[in-house]
Formats: structure tokens, C-alpha cells, sequence
């Protein structure tokens, strides 16, 4: 494994801001503590530093020893969870109801180390911009950013992403060209029917029944109407409906989510949705209301890009230690908007197995988004490396160009 030395010697000290902002977590657009942390560390290593943008984002930029027109972005995120800490540990979340439970803080530590050392040492001709990124967690902080400007202030040939994957060994990484994460998009539905004494359902309309009977047949929008090779899921999650064991009640209501790979899938689900909970429910004599939000995209890795990243970590792991094969996810990540603006690549780094962990850890798995979650500090060091030889390396091959 090649790490690049003058990080390696600061691990305790990123390790320290890392454990900081993991034990003050701000959620979505409230990270006012966690964007002061990283705009003073940006600050006091001589890096022009923009505040505010999408809110509490903060983006650092770097000029290289020379200027030739060439940039690159890496972007980490800021927020928390707005779930409850099981861990004990002394860093363990402050805030009552808040938790890094996914590794933003982690994220934002290496991005912070790689900003320092390509401050002090500036050994790349170019331009490098670092992203640091709010509400990622279900909030668009991503989208935010863009619309606020982020690519026209900041122009970049590139953007790159990285998220931390439990389960994966630590010194390795994953990156496959194409979808890398689903899209998100909820959806909900209004029935309306006319209640009556359970008893005599025949003086009612039954959205209770309704729901049952549209429940069972948007699965088969998967298996009929999507080419089986383009992967969806259509989960159903919630269904409210009634007061009373005797009583039909006036109406009901379902909530649940949709991920895809393809925007094409998603046309279909969604339109397909539509029409049989219009026509379904118009042939039990309900009516309904129908909404769908399309939330994040799927999350696509432009096929250069991803080479090149692939390149890049083999030289620092080798070729074993990088996942060309990996299975993507179906969670989703709003880093997504800007790879819909700009080329780039999503890579994911080994988390371990959580036996990182110390004394005081919670007594669930050391998953994302698990209440006994914690970032592995051990790749500080590592995960800050791939961002420097990343930005080193990709600037150089512009330029050569």
C-alpha cells in the first residue's frame, strides 16, 4: 500500500477532527459548526475559502504551481442522521436525536487532510477544488449547491465522489462504470371510498380493499412491464386506513419508495403507477389521488472517469485491492446531480467489518445508518491518499493533453 507520508504522520490529528465533528452532529443545512471546523482548517492552511453556498457548504480552492485552465472538484458530505447514538464511546454524538451514522464525518476528515497536503506542497500544475457539501442525507444539498452556483463560480473539468462501505475490507475499494447507487423517489396515494358497519360492506366503498388490490398489482409492473434486465424495486411501506374492528372507513392511504438504475425504468414505473391506480380504483368505485416525488437520480460513473480512478487506486492498493466487479446499491446518494453536470467518478472505500470499533460500541452491526455505526479511522490515511495522487495525477494527464 503506497500512502502518501506527510498524511500518514498526521493520522492522530485528523483522527481528532474527525471524532469532533462526530461528536457534534448538524443535520441537513444546519451544519453551522461542522462548515466553521472545516473554513478555519481551510484558512489556516492558505486556501482561498467560499462560504455559504447551498447554505452551509463551504468550497476550498487550491491553485496549483502553475495555472493552465484545468480543475478538478472532490466533494465530500457534512450532515448527520436525525436518529439516536447506541455507542458510548467518548466521542460518541453530544446531540441528543443526531448521529453521524454514515461516515460524514469520516468523509469530510480525509478531504481536509487531502486539502492540507496539496496546500502546503501545491506539487500539481492547475487548479484543485475541494467541495465540502451539506444535507446530503434526503435534502438535495448537492442540487442546492449547483443551483447556487457551484460549477459556474467554481469551473472543473471533473468531479469526484467517495463514500465509505461497511463490509468491505479496509484497504480496498469498489468502482464499476455505469450505475453505481438507485435513484430515490417516494410516493403516496389518497383513497377515497364511503364508509359503512363492517357488517354490511355492501352500502360502502372499501379503500381498505382497494389499497390490498393495488399493493399486489404494482408488482407486476416489475415483472411485466420493465425489461428484467434493467433492476428496479417498488416497495410498499406504509398503508393507514380505519379506526375500528367494525367500522369501513372513508378512506386509506399508501406510501412507499421506488428505486431504479434508469431514468427510462422509472418513466415506466411511474407512469404505469399512475394508470393502474386511477383505472383500479375507478373499477372499485374509489377515487384517488396519486403523487410521486422523484427525489435523487441514480447515481452514474462516466466510463473514463471510472478507469481512471481504477488506475489511480491500484497504484495506491494494488490491483486486488480495488472491486471492478462490485455489485452497485440501490440506496442512493444526491452526488448524483453532480455527476448529471460535470464527468466523474463514485468510489467506494472498505469500512471493515466493524471490529474497529472500541469499548462503549452499541451491540448492533457497524452498518450505515445502525445506531452503532462508527467510521473506521484507519482509513484516514488512505482515503486522503487516493484524493491526493487523484487530483495529482488527473490534472497532470490534462495537461497533457
Amino acid at each position: 500500500m503506497k500512502l502518501v507520508e506527510p498524511i500518514v504522520a498526521w493520522q492522530a490529528e485528523i483522527a481528532a477532527i474527525r471524532r469532533d465533528i462526530h461528536a457534534h452532529p448538524e443535520l441537513a443545512y444546519e451544519e453551522v459548526r461542522t462548515a466553521d471546523v472545516v473554513a478555519k482548517k481551510l484558512e489556516s492552511w492558505n486556501i482561498d475559502t467560499h462560504r455559504g453556498l447551498g447554505v452551509t457548504g463551504v468550497v476550498g480552492t487550491i491553485h496549483g504551481k502553475t495555472q493552465n485552465g484545468h480543475a478538478i472538484g472532490l466533494r465530500a458530505d457534512m450532515d448527520a442522521l436525525p436518529m439516536q447514538e447506541l455507542n458510548t464511546f467518548g466521542h460518541a454524538s453530544k446531540n441528543p436525536g443526531k448521529m453521524h451514522a454514515c461516515g460524514h464525518d469520516g468523509h469530510t476528515a480525509m478531504l481536509l487532510a487531502a486539502a492540507r497536503y496539496l496546500a502546503e506542497h501545491r506539487d500539481f500544475d492547475g487548479t484543485v477544488h475541494v467541495i465540502f457539501q451539506p444535507a446530503e442525507e434526503g435534502f438535495s444539498g448537492a442540487k442546492k449547491m449547483i443551483d447556487d452556483g457551484l460549477f459556474t463560480l467554481f469551473p472543473m473539468d471533473a468531479v469526484f465522489g467517495m463514500h465509505n462501505w461497511p463490509g468491505m475490507e479496509v484497504g480496498t475499494f469498489g468502482v464499476i462504470p455505469g450505475p453505481m447507487m438507485g435513484s430515490s423517489n417516494t410516493f403516496e396515494i389518497v383513497l377515497e371510498g364511503k364508509g359503512a358497519h363492517a357488517a354490511m360492506p355492501h352500502l360502502g366503498v372499501d379503500p381498505v380493499m382497494a389499497a390490498v388490490q393495488l399493493a399486489q398489482s404494482f408488482q407486476t409492473i416489475l415483472t411485466r412491464d420493465l425489461d428484467p434486465l434493467d433492476p428496479a424495486v417498488l416497495s410498499i411501506t406504509q398503508i393507514h386506513a380505519g379506526s375500528a374492528d367494525n367500522v369501513i372507513p372513508n378512506s386509506a392511504s399508501m406510501r412507499g419508495t421506488v428505486r431504479t438504475f434508469s431514468d427510462k425504468a422509472l418513466d415506466i414505473i411511474e407512469k404505469r403507477m399512475s394508470e393502474i391506480t386511477h383505472l383500479g380504483c375507478q373499477a372499485m368505485n374509489c377515487k384517488a389521488e396519486f403523487t410521486f416525488h422523484r427525489k435523487y437520480p441514480a447515481t452514474v460513473n462516466h466510463a473514463r472517469e471510472t478507469a481512471f480512478c481504477a488506475n489511480v487506486l491500484k497504484g495506491i492498493v494494488g490491483q486486488q485491492g480495488v472491486n471492478q466487479s462490485v455489485r452497485p446499491s440501490m440506496g442512493s446518494e444526491d452526488f448524483a446531480f453532480m455527476l448529471r453536470e460535470k464527468p466523474g467518478c463514485y468510489v467506494w472505500i472498505g469500512n471493515g467489518d466493524g471490529t474497529h470499533r472500541t469499548q462503549g460500541h452499541g451491540m448492533g452491526p457497524c452498518m450505515l445508518h445502525n445506531g452503532s455505526y462508527d467510521f473506521n479511522d484507519d482509513l484516514l490515511p488512505l482515503g486522503a491518499s487516493y484524493w491526493v495522487e487523484l487530483a495529482r495525477s488527473w490534472l497532470a494527464d490534462a495537461a497533457s493533453h
